[in-house]
């Protein structure tokens, strides 16, 4: 069996301490990207918003538009019967 010495455990820790920077940096990589996806989401989510709201003008909008031409329908008497 090899002798443990303080040589030995010195090699043994600085692989360690190699290895750990290699894990602190990959760690680092994937903060930043989560962060762009993170980014990413709120902006998407943003434009989803914007999306609704504009969908939500344009029902407004048409409601508007639909009740004003029943009220011309009305006041020049051509609304449409359906027949029987």
């Amino acid at each position: 069996m090899a002798e443990v010495n303080n040589e030995l455990i010195y090699e043994v820790l600085k692989a360690m301490q190699a290895r750990l920077g290699n894990i602190e940096e990959g760690v680092r990589e994937v903060r930043g990207e989560l962060q762009g996806v993170r980014g990413n989401q709120r902006a998407q989510q943003l434009q989803l918003n914007a999306v609704q709201t504009d969908i939500a003008n344009l029902y407004e909008a048409y409601g508007a538009i639909d009740s004003r031409l029943s009220r011309i329908e009305r006041r020049l008497d051509i609304i449409d019967v359906p027949a029987t």
